[in-house]
């Protein structure tokens, strides 16, 4: 399993678990954070960013252009901005630590 810590608006943190090949917003989304992932994973929205800690985000592969697209969407964005459903979970992220922006809401929970 890879543990993930979740940093919520309030600054609250949340710890985490996801198989090694899961994505990091399945682990999000069983964990209560406020990450619809409308698209359903496809890229077509960017209701799943997260801010990556910094000393992570060299560690994941570059984002895609798509990806880049999607993010210039989102608000709140930062330099190591990405979307949840891009991070696919490796042993290499062990203890991964990601901020949920303050301007999530999952409309899905109302």
């Amino acid at each position: 399993m890879v543990r993930v810590e979740f940093i919520t608006a309030s600054g609250d943190r949340v710890a985490g678990e996801g198989a090694v090949g899961s994505r990091l917003l399945e682990v999000a989304q069983a964990r209560g954070m406020p990450l619809e992932g409308t698209c359903e994973g496809q890229m077509a929205c960017s209701t799943c960013h997260v801010i990556v800690a910094p000393q992570w985000f060299d560690k994941l592969p570059a984002a895609s252009a798509d990806e880049e697209d999607m993010l210039d969407l989102a608000a709140g964005v930062a330099a190591t901005s990405r979307l949840a459903c891009q991070i696919t979970l490796t042993q290499a992220l062990d203890g991964l630590l990601v901020k949920i922006p303050g301007e999530s809401h999952d409309m899905q929970r109302g």
